[in-house]
């Protein structure tokens, strides 16, 4: 206890401090609809790239051995939760384009392609009892082809696609799921470890489990409103942990790579400058991305969140925490399980303190007493919850430093703008939006000092967007999902982008670079 209130003190005197001098939360809403850009050039060395996903852009669900995955089950079982006929099935229809996506991405001029393994491509089954050549082949020759065209493959593992039998075993909410993991992710290495230098195990565990077992909004649905997401996070981050062991001891050394967890944040800034308030965003930040963050960097969840669940397990009659424990040995496996911390970033929320809820409400909500909320003036998207705050890039950034360092590098592995997914003349849409976020992620590094090593825009193509289908989207092409061949267009934000990956520039000319980026 006394530590977290050391914590707390430190943090609110750092806050102060940074009100004082024009950087806190009212002073700094004014730089929403700011011109100013950052004319230093990025550091030499810095990561450009962008991101996908298997479910939202491969298609082929059933082609060529693959087994069913939740989403796959979810499109076919229950379709009124989809558009019509705006599903995964086809999607992109990336499966047959490959060499037509990394000709994109080349012509783009990235360094970097992070994308998704579909399990379920790999191993129908979710388990080594049944391994799929022909899926491994796919992505054998995808990061072959990456290769030859100079574009580093960033594989994550796992973007909210669990294999249905997995899930029909209990998913998340088994223990089994963690020696399911390790050996899919022990084949990956296997197979592909030799030219991949970049893993990720898990993408936004935090939005996963909220989504999949308590909240809503994500496949499976199976909700268990104030345990099942602390369950599944639990049983995530020992996989996390046991698969990071795995590569050191049998991969790391002749592989050379390395290997972390992608968390995301919505930045929680105090919506005033009262002392209930910053410790409600505090606790917000805590609670969402050090959900996960904490126990990779320092071996086990934020003493808030630990004191909150157990203080509202015990009052409501739980016999033991809704949150589970990691025994001593778990928390030394996850101590330090990460070679760099990773973020997707989107928006930003106000937050305020609330009351207590009453002790008979069970749910994440309930517990931390945290009220966020987006003014109704700022900048909107296709989105109701995403609303354009180019500065909560900045502040995010550098609270990961704050909180958790950055001695290992953090970098951004998703950043992008949503509207209806027709709009190709976006340059002051989507193309205001990355250049005023990443004059933001400039000033974290130059003005800030955060080593800040990557960039990887969401996304390159239009894709499925999960329950939403293609009515809305990110990417900087156009795809048209009704061609048979789901022809890809260049928007006016494709040729904006590259032109910043290709001069690590954000205008038409900028200072040289003073730093460089050293992996």
């Amino acid at each position: 206890m006394a530590a977290m209130k050391h914590t707390i003190a430190v943090f609110l005197f750092a806050y102060l401090l940074n009100q004082s001098h024009g950087e806190g939360t009212l002073g700094s809403h004014a730089h929403l609809f700011s011109d100013e850009v950052s004319d230093m050039a990025f550091p030499d060395g810095f990561m450009w790239g962008y991101s996908s996903a298997a479910y939202q852009v491969e298609g082929a669900w059933d082609e060529d051995g693959k087994g069913e995955s939740v989403w796959d089950y979810d499109a076919h079982n229950r379709p009124e939760w989809f558009p019509e006929g705006q599903n995964g099935d086809i999607a992109c229809d990336a499966y047959h384009n490959t060499d037509v996506d990394v000709e994109l991405l080349r012509r783009q001029g990235v360094s970097t392609y992070r994308f998704s393994v579909s399990w379920s491509r790999v191993l129908p089954t979710g388990h080594l009892d049944n391994i799929n050549e022909k899926g491994l082949a796919y992505y054998r020759d995808l990061i072959q082809k990456l290769k030859q065209n100079n574009i580093e493959p960033f594989i994550n593992m796992h973007h909210a696609d669990n294999p249905r039998p997995i899930e029909d075993e209990g998913g998340f909410l088994t223990e089994d799921y963690i020696d399911a993991f390790v050996d899919y992710a022990t084949l990956l290495f296997e197979n592909f470890g030799d030219d991949v230098k970049w893993w990720t195990t898990f993408n936004e565990p935090n939005q996963v489990c909220s989504g999949a077992y308590d909240t809503g909004g994500s496949s499976p649905q199976n909700l268990h409103p104030g345990t099942g997401a602390y369950i599944c996070g639990h049983n995530l981050l020992r996989a996390h942990a046991k698969t990071y062991r795995v590569y050191d001891e049998r991969f790391r050394a002749t592989q050379n790579g390395k290997i972390s967890m992608i968390i995301t944040e919505s930045w929680t800034e105090p919506a005033t400058n009262s002392s209930d308030d910053i410790l409600a965003a505090e606790r917000g930040s805590l609670t969402n991305y050090g959900w996960y963050a904490h126990p990779i960097v320092f071996g086990d969840y934020p003493e808030v969140m630990r004191e909150r669940v157990d203080m509202r397990s015990a009052l409501q009659g739980f016999n033991q925490s809704r949150l589970p424990v990691f025994t001593d040995e778990e928390k030394e496996e996850l101590k330090g399980s990460y070679d760099f911390l990773a973020v997707n970033m989107y928006t930003t929320v106000l937050a305020t303190d609330m009351e207590e809820a009453p002790i008979e409400e069970i749910g994440l909500g309930s517990d931390f007493r945290v009220h966020t909320y987006q003014p109704d003036d700022w900048e909107k998207t296709a989105s109701s919850w995403f609303k354009v705050v180019p500065w909560g890039a900045r502040h995010l950034v550098r609270w990961i430093r704050d909180t958790y360092g950055d001695d290992k590098g953090i970098i951004v592995t998703e950043n992008g703008y949503k509207d209806t997914g027709n709009e190709m003349e976006d340059l002051d849409t989507r193309g205001r939006y990355h250049k005023m976020y990443l004059s933001n992620l400039n000033d974290v590094i130059y003005k800030d000092g955060v080593n800040l090593f990557g960039y990887l825009a969401w996304s390159l193509m239009n894709d499925v967007e999960w329950y939403e289908g293609w009515t809305t989207n990110l990417g900087h092409y156009h795809v048209d999902f009704y061609s048979p061949n789901r022809t890809r267009t260049p928007k006016q934000s494709a040729a904006y982008y590259k032109k910043v990956v290709t001069t690590n520039c954000l205008l038409d000319s900028c200072q040289p670079a003073t730093k460089r980026i050293m992996l």
